[in-house]
């Protein structure tokens, strides 16, 4: 191999890493319908001791009210209504090494359902919401959504890679709402 193709391999690869940093970090988002594939993100739940309002009010209260100092790194809301909000996710990838930072809209019908729709992000497309029904004092909280990728094949490859993260992300948080929200309706709490 020539020093000139030497260089055009190295280039090649500084801009496919370059890309992927872009794309993994949510600072690119390439949206290109070209074949689009969508694939669903959940369905799961967790049923917790807590009330629907407990639990609803435990998931909006960063989004619609004073986002919590320790939530700082987890979240920016950028505009705040009084049923939708437009915020900025960031989660730790590849252990830590890297933020992907998400753009979402983030809609509320108290106590019942909260939605979330991505503007910018890792993969062009994300619909999902979280689902609470109560039944005699303690709440089923659902989640279930899709996430679409371009590209065929190698845009599947890619949404099975983001759905694993994203569904851990949220199942970690279902952990934490629970235990919250059944702090919370403890008896005097």
């Amino acid at each position: 191999m020539g020093r000139g193709s030497a260089a055009t391999v190295a280039a090649a690869g500084g801009l496919v890493g370059l890309g992927y940093y872009l794309v993994v970090t949510g600072k690119l988002t390439i949206d290109t319908g070209w074949g689009r594939r969508v694939r669903p993100l959940g369905p799961f739940g967790v049923q917790v001791g807590a009330p629907a309002a407990t639990v609803f009010d435990l998931i909006a209260a960063p989004y619609l009210g004073r986002t919590p100092r320790a939530m700082s790194g987890k979240l920016q809301v950028l505009q705040r209504g009084t049923d939708m909000v437009l915020a900025e996710h960031y989660t730790p990838v590849h252990r830590g090494r890297l933020i992907a930072a998400t753009l979402e809209t983030v809609t509320f019908d108290r106590p019942h359902r909260i939605g979330f729709r991505l503007v910018r992000g890792p993969v062009p497309q994300i619909t999902e919401e979280f689902t609470l029904t109560e039944e005699d004092g303690t709440t089923r909280l659902d989640y279930s959504g899709e996430l679409g990728t371009d590209f065929g094949t190698v845009g599947q490859w890619w949404a099975d890679r983001v759905a694993t993260a994203w569904e851990a992300a949220v199942r970690s948080s279902f952990t934490s709402i629970r235990t919250e929200a059944e702090r919370r309706a403890m008896p005097g709490s």
